[in-house]
């Protein structure tokens, strides 16, 4: 039987690994929200950075303005990336996909460089879209991607944060888990029977848990080790399928048509049928 659930955050992640936004509004499409991990950071072989390698990522603090993005960074002169590239195409890879970024110059690259503190390049998502989520869990319907790790959209119940913060030495903020869509309303756990979510004229379906890497365990706003959720998640949150600790849901964008999710909209919430 449906229930509701209220959209109590919306985040975007302008450059992946980066410090997120935190939007009252955000527009939606078949890639997901807008603005989301359109541009990213490469070492001199083309492979992504992250916080997993480069935990220094997280004191990088994006603004969206009106045709550019800006980026601070703690000694450093702030970066102005237009909105629209047009840039030398590149081959680049995230996690095991081979993609194109398109390179946003060589002042950007001295700048990325220095908060790397190797030799990186920052590249932008090309306007056609080359990359696209496993069709295993997507599903039939091609599910479009820019530079997320590997789903469109990740959701996120925020029952199961207070519930993990029970069992933890030291509460953790929903940060750490850098989700899209926070949930209020519903009981911890029950985003792992969630089908689908829709609020006004968007769906997006949930197709598989989050596993987890070493970023939980980073403050996202020193970029400094912390708490780590791990040893806890490792004790009732294993995935033997999956091969990793989960927590949050990923999911694919069923219809969207260029829509505005709020925050606090109230969505309907369907489960799977077992």
């Amino acid at each position: 039987m449906p229930a509701s659930a209220t959209i109590s955050g919306l985040f975007v992640y302008p450059l992946k690994s980066a410090r997120g936004l935190s939007c009252a509004r955000v527009r939606v499409s078949t890639t997901g929200f807008e603005w989301d991990r359109q541009w990213m950071l490469i070492n001199a072989h083309g492979r992504f950075l992250s916080q997993r390698t480069h935990p220094q990522l997280a004191r990088i603090v994006p603004q969206l303005a009106a045709d550019e993005l800006l980026l601070d960074a703690p000694g450093l002169p702030r970066l102005r990336l237009p909105r629209v590239s047009s840039g030398e195409r590149r081959a680049v890879r995230v996690h095991r996909d081979a993609c194109v970024g398109l390179d946003e110059g060589d002042a950007a690259a001295e700048w990325a460089s220095r908060i790397a503190g190797e030799s990186a390049r920052v590249v932008r998502v090309p306007t056609q879209v080359e990359r696209f989520a496993n069709a295993d869990f997507a599903g039939p319907l091609p599910a479009p991607l820019g530079f997320v790790d590997g789903f469109p959209v990740l959701v996120c119940n925020q029952a199961s944060l207070d519930d993990l913060n029970t069992r933890l030495p030291e509460r953790i903020p929903m940060d750490r888990f850098r989700p899209n869509v926070v949930l209020e309303g519903l009981p911890a756990w029950s985003e792992d029977r969630i089908d689908a979510l829709t609020v006004g004229g968007i769906t997006l379906r949930l197709v598989k848990p989050c596993t987890r890497c070493t970023i939980p365990s980073i403050d996202q706003q020193t970029g400094e080790p912390s708490t780590d959720p791990a040893p806890v998640l490792r004790l009732f949150r294993f995935d033997k399928a999956l091969r990793g600790l989960t927590f949050g849901e990923n999911a694919v964008i069923v219809a969207a048509n260029q829509a505005e999710v709020a925050r606090g909209a109230v969505c309907e919430v369907s489960f799977d049928a077992a």
